[in-house]
């Protein structure tokens, strides 16, 4: 049968594959549009099986902040290509506003959610099989504070969001400090969060720089106590130099804008090499 370009196009909108991709999926079908988009959808688990041993490197990180929840999502690809197209940018938007809506709990949770009469999972399944690249819902993460933002790096490659203990923070404020953990990468909130194993390896690593400098045994200990010191200035995040006023510390900034203000979490996906 003689399938027509408004069949065509009215199949592109209902899953977004390619024009002669729905075109020969109607001819195949016999312009059955249910059978048509199971073809299609057959394609793209094909399309993930084929390629799931292949590297999805690139993709598409992007953050949204709503009152007292945030969420930061990345969705993986292997092209820069792709990860930069219209339709897979916004399909993780409509990710990520789904996760925001529902306050989705893990990625798994989100795998599983329904959208635009699907799942997830089974969506960037779809995807794949338009595009023909390996296709993954890597990364999700969420925070909750009485005040939450979320900051996109140019480029959709890296995105953070940020929890405050105060409710109504100023827009700059909390879009500085959401910077701050975009450029400067701390690894914790304050000393108090960094995780013991990370302290520990931090402090062999100093005592192993000492012993090869000639240090005797007995002061290492206290040598690599100090090096802690200079450790949580740069990796955590109330310690660190305010990256637009390296005279004072993040801590002091946020009391200077709001007397008791501090940040109680933040997450940073990122696809880049830091």
């Amino acid at each position: 049968m003689a399938i027509t370009m408004a069949e065509i196009s009215k199949l592109r909108t209902m899953t977004g594959a390619g024009m002669m991709d729905c075109k020969n999926a109607l001819t195949e079908s016999n312009g059955d549009f249910d059978k048509a988009i199971e073809i299609i959808r057959k394609r793209g688990q094909a399309i993930a099986a084929k390629r799931s041993d292949r590297e999805a490197s690139e993709g598409c990180v992007l953050g949204v902040a709503k009152g007292e929840f945030a969420a930061v999502l990345a969705l993986k690809c292997e092209t820069d290509f792709v990860a930069k197209n219209a339709d897979f940018v916004a399909l993780t938007r409509e990710i990520l506003n789904l996760a925001i809506d529902t306050k989705t709990a893990n990625i798994d949770a989100l795998k599983a959610s329904e959208l635009n009469g699907s799942t997830v999972e089974q969506l960037v399944t779809d995807r794949s099989g338009i595009t023909g690249e390996k296709m993954e819902l890597d990364m999700y993460e969420f925070v909750t504070g009485l005040t939450t933002v979320a900051y996109i790096h140019p480029g959709n490659k890296l995105a953070t969001i940020v929890a405050f203990n105060q409710p109504n923070v100023d827009t700059q404020v909390a879009k500085d400090i959401a910077m701050q953990v975009a450029a400067m990468n701390p690894v914790a909130v304050a000393k108090e969060n960094v995780p013991a194993n990370i302290i520990e390896k931090e402090k062999e690593i100093a005592k192993d720089k000492a012993r090869q400098a000639g240090k005797p045994e007995n002061i290492l200990d206290k040598i690599a106590e100090g090096a802690m010191v200079k450790y949580f200035q740069d990796n955590t995040l109330l310690e660190q130099a305010f990256i637009k006023d390296s005279k004072i510390t993040v801590a002091q900034y946020m009391n200077n804008a709001s007397k008791g203000l501090t940040v109680t979490e933040f997450k940073r996906v990122t696809l880049n090499q830091d």
